[in-house]
């Protein structure tokens, strides 16, 4: 009977161990609560109760930057939105090194286009889009690189001018 009980405890405890990642899936693995390794994708075993997992998506995500008030460097307030893809390049760092690696892409990717913007006139904002888009990912990137996210593209999707800017631009085209 006490074999009985050994064999199935045992065998629960093998079925518990037993985990698999998905192909787009890293498992980054602590031991004792230091890091021990990455694992995945496939089937892999945990040592029970000494072991812990942590998963980890590597599909490139989006980021949407809500629409932000910030000002350009001919103090006109304007509105601007964008979003941004990145994929996570180190699973261990990405976990181990930053707390919330998704809020700590859009905080940075928040401050990093409030301060582009800032940097620049209403006019090269409207007219070099895709320098700005540039320059926003090497710098979101550079600073996300240590946490092993890479940032694949940044895009600004709008830029809202106030409407009494808009009046006049529109009186001074028909001029």
């Amino acid at each position: 009977m006490a074999l009985i009980i050994i064999i199935a405890i045992s065998l629960v405890l093998i079925v518990i161990s037993l985990r698999i990642a998905q192909e787009y899936q890293r498992s980054v693995i602590f031991r004792l609560g230091r890091f021990e390794s990455i694992r995945g994708p496939g089937l892999f075993w945990l040592v029970p109760f000494i072991e812990r997992e942590q998963r980890v998506d590597i599909r490139t995500k989006t980021v949407d930057l809500e629409q932000q008030e910030t000002i350009t460097k001919d103090s006109v307030t304007i509105k601007v939105n964008a979003v941004l893809w990145f994929k996570i390049t180190n699973p261990e760092n990405a976990i181990i090194k930053v707390a919330d690696y998704n809020k700590a892409v859009y905080q940075f990717s928040v401050t990093a286009l409030r301060n582009i913007i800032g940097q620049h006139t209403l006019d090269e904002v409207l007219r070099e889009r895709e320098q700005i888009n540039g320059t926003l990912q090497k710098m979101v990137d550079s600073a996300t690189e240590p946490w092993g996210i890479k940032i694949e593209m940044v895009e600004m999707k709008d830029v809202e001018i106030p409407e009494a800017m808009q009046r006049a631009m529109a009186r001074e085209a028909e001029a």
